[in-house]
């Protein structure tokens, strides 16, 4: 398979790049709706927009752009032959628990479109943080390589 995708590595590459930027533009911008939409009441105008912005934020951005991200990350794997290097093996478990965080913002989501949210904006604030601590830590591994 290595020799078959080598050719196409480049494309690979800014195709997996240009996922992760969406992907992380949605998983950084999704708690910052989930702090103000904490604010208003259910029942609300304002309260079903910020529903509807967040599903749509997700069923057009998020999710696609992680299915893109996971698509062309192991194609990318592939075509470098990179499987066996330990620098990988730790960004996958760093993007698995950013995937596993993307599965708690969706229930989350669907938490406040059911209007049970349990959990206040200083949660959400904190919780924000998360994706952007995963990916330094999935850059860094990427361009250093270390180990």
């Amino acid at each position: 398979m290595t020799e078959m995708l080598a050719p196409l590595y480049l494309w690979l590459k800014a195709l997996h790049i240009i996922a992760v930027i969406a992907w992380m533009a949605g998983m950084l911008y999704l708690p910052r709706l989930f702090v103000y939409h904490c604010e208003v009441e259910p029942g609300t105008g304002e309260y079903d927009r910020f529903v509807l912005m967040e599903k749509r934020l997700m069923r057009i951005i998020v999710n696609p752009s992680m299915i893109a991200v996971w698509i062309f990350g192991i194609l990318l794997a592939f075509a470098a032959d990179a499987w066996g290097q330990p620098w990988l093996h730790a960004k996958l478990l760093f993007v698995v628990a950013l995937s596993a965080l993307h599965g708690m913002f969706s229930r989350w989501r669907r938490d406040f479109e059911r209007s049970q949210n349990t959990h206040s904006r200083r949660f959400y604030r904190t919780v924000n943080e998360v994706p952007a601590v995963l990916m330094v830590l999935i850059v860094f591994l990427v361009v250093l390589k270390p180990f």
